[in-house]
């Protein structure tokens, strides 16, 4: 009896793991632009981003640790990670989801524009993400996922001082590209 229990669950869990194909990256890029005219950019990237699509169902996740985001200038970044983004008590920012209607077999070197619906969890806020539109497109082998969508840092219980309020604009587009190989 054992052996027939061991061997069912087995059979599933091959089943399971050879019907998912999973994509991966750990070196995706995201980067945000919250500037407003007539003042210093307000940019950033971080190109150490982890990223995973199962091709099956369409579910992405992506996780981006605060403190890689790049600035162009080293006070920018500092403060960014003291005052507002406070990457020591919030060290990681995570993207959830399904890209819906998802079928690989009909990918190409074409890019194919899906929705992604899931959220986005930053500075210990989760906020829902709807409808936003996502490229993808197979490449050499490669998945590759290209997109934006806009947030409001409001919306993310992060205090911008009134001295530089209008120095920052309050809605950030934040911008992605993933190139994934299989796993």
């Amino acid at each position: 009896m054992k052996n027939i229990i061991f061997t069912l669950i087995t059979i599933l869990t091959i089943n399971t793991t050879l019907g998912q194909a999973k994509y991966l990256t750990k070196t995706g890029t995201l980067t945000f632009e919250a500037s407003v005219p007539a003042f210093e950019d307000v940019a950033a990237k971080n190109k150490a981003v982890t990223a995973i699509l199962n091709t099956k169902n369409g579910e992405f996740a992506a996780l981006a640790l605060v403190k890689a985001f790049r600035f162009k200038n080293a006070l920018m970044e500092e403060h960014f990670n003291e005052n507002y983004a406070e990457s020591d008590h919030y060290p990681k920012a995570t993207v959830r989801g399904k890209i819906e209607n998802l079928n690989f077999n009909e990918l190409s070197k074409t890019d194919t524009v899906k929705q992604f619906n899931g959220t986005l969890t930053f500075h210990g806020v989760t906020k829902e993400i709807k409808n936003s539109p996502i490229s993808i497109k197979v490449e050499a082998n490669k998945l590759i996922l290209n997109g934006n969508f806009t947030v409001l840092v409001s919306d993310f219980n992060i205090n911008i001082p009134k001295i530089v309020k209008n120095k920052l604009s309050d809605k950030v587009t934040i911008t992605f590209n993933f190139e994934l190989t299989k796993k």
